[in-house]
C-alpha cells in the first residue's frame, strides 16, 4: 500500500503551558466528539474546559459527549451539567458499555459539522489544541490532522510502554508512519471520516481506515499538549497490546483484500490445491510403476490438501458475494442508544 509522506508540524502552537496561539480558518462548522465511560469526576471539568477553549471560536461548534453505558452516574451528570451550559452541548447515552470504538462511532454518526474533532474524556487531551488542529486541516486542505503527544504525562510501564509497542506494530503492518497513533485528539474532514465504519477496537487504526478512501498524502501530524490524569482511573493497560496484535490481522486483511477477498482466499486455495495435486500425481506415477501407495501417509496429505484447496476457493467465492452485499446495503450499527429529540440542522450550535 502506498502510504505517502506523513508530515509533522514543528510548531507546537503554544507560547508556553496554557497559552494558545490565535489561528484563522475558512468558514466551517465544528463538531467535537468525546466518548466517556465511568468518568463522573471529569464531567464538569471536561465540559467547562471545552467551553472555555472554544468560547471565542469564530465558527459555529457543538460538543457531543457519548456516555458509553457508565455505571457511576456519568450519564446523568452529563445531562445535568450540559443543561446548564447550553443546547450546543449534546449528550448521547448508550444503553450499555459497547467500548470506546462504538462510542466514538455513535458520536461521529450524530455529528453535524464539516470538521469533526475526537478527544478522550479523561482531561489528558487539551481542548485548547482544537482550533489549531481544525485550522491546519482546512488551511492545508487535509483530511486528517492527528495529535502527537510529544511529551506524554503517563506512567511508563502501564501506558507509554504498551503505546510504544502498539505504535511500532501498527507502523510495521500498515506502513502508516505516524508517531502516535494512540492519541485520540484528531481533526477530520467529516465527509471523508463518515465514509468508513469503526468496529471492534479499531479506533486506534483510523488513519489506516482513512487510507482506504483518501490519499495518505492528505494526512499529517501536529504536536499537542498532554496532561496527567487528575480524576478517575485509566481504562487501559498492558493487555491493550495483545488486543492490538489481534486487530492488526484484521486491519492488514481489510487494507489489502477488503474489496477483493476472493484474491486472498483464491491464492491460498490454489497454492494448497496445487500442492495436493502434485502429491497425488506423484503417487499416481508410483502406482503405475507397480508400487503400493495405500498405506503411505503422503496419500492422506495429498487428499486433504486437494480438499482444503477447494474449500479455500469456495470460501473466496462466498467472501466476494458477502462483500458485494456489504457495499450494496446499509451497514448495521454496532451500538444502541437512548432516543434523542430530533434537532434542526440550524439549531444547537454555539455561535
Amino acid at each position: 500500500m502506498n502510504t505517502g509522506n506523513i508530515t509533522t508540524s514543528t510548531s507546537h502552537g503554544h507560547n508556553g503551558p496554557g497559552f494558545a496561539v490565535a489561528v484563522s480558518a475558512p468558514p466551517h462548522r465544528l463538531s467535537v466528539v468525546v466518548p466517556m465511560y465511568n468518568e463522573i469526576d471529569n464531567v464538569k471539568p471536561l465540559i467547562d474546559a471545552v467551553q472555555s477553549a472554544l468560547a471565542d471560536y469564530a465558527h459555529p461548534w457543538e460538543l457531543l459527549v457519548v456516555d458509553d453505558g457508565s455505571r457511576d452516574g456519568t450519564g446523568a451528570e452529563l445531562q445535568r451539567h450540559a443543561a446548564t451550559v447550553g443546547p450546543h452541548i449534546r449528550v448521547i447515552r448508550l444503553l450499555r458499555n459497547f467500548r470506546q470504538t462504538a462510542a466514538m462511532q455513535a458520536g461521529i454518526d450524530a455529528a453535524r459539522g464539516d470538521v469533526i474533532v475526537t478527544m478522550d474524556g479523561d482531561l489528558q487531551n487539551d481542548p485548547r489544541d482544537i482550533p489549531r488542529l481544525a485550522a491546519r486541516l482546512l488551511n492545508e486542505n487535509m483530511d486528517l490532522v492527528a495529535g502527537w503527544r510529544e511529551k506524554r504525562q503517563d506512567g511508563f510501564a502501564l501506558r507509554r510502554l504498551p503505546s510504544m509497542i502498539a505504535n511500532r506494530l501498527i507502523r510495521k503492518i500498515t506502513g502508516m508512519q505516524f508517531k502516535d497513533l494512540g492519541c485520540s485528539l484528531k481533526a477530520f474532514r467529516a465527509s471523508v471520516l463518515k465514509q468508513v465504519r469503526l468496529y471492534g477496537e479499531m479506533h486506534r487504526f483510523i488513519p489506516a481506515w482513512l487510507a482506504t478512501v483518501t490519499s495518505p498524502d492528505r494526512m499529517t501530524e501536529e504536536p499537542v499538549n498532554h496532561m496527567a490524569r487528575q480524576f478517575g482511573e485509566s481504562k487501559y493497560g498492558i493487555s491493550r497490546t495483545f488486543r492490538v496484535i489481534v486487530d492488526l490481522v484484521s486491519v492488514y486483511f481489510f487494507l489489502n483484500f477488503g474489496a477483493r477477498p476472493g484474491h486472498f482466499f483464491g491464492a491460498v486455495g490454489l497454492a494448497v490445491f496445487s500442492l495436493g495435486s502434485a502429491i497425488l500425481g506423484y503417487l499416481g506415477v508410483l502406482k503405475l510403476l507397480g508400487e503400493s501407495i495405500g498405506g503411505r501417509p503422503l496419500l492422506s496429505v495429498g487428499f486433504f490438501c486437494v480438499m482444503g484447496g477447494l474449500q479455500f476457493l469456495l470460501t473466496g467465492v462466498l467472501a466476494e458475494l458477502l462483500i458485494r452485499i456489504y457495499y450494496d446495503g446499509d451497514h448495521a450499527r454496532q451500538y444502541h442508544q437512548m432516543k434523542m429529540a430530533a434537532l434542526p440542522d440550524n439549531e444547537g450550535w454555539h455561535a
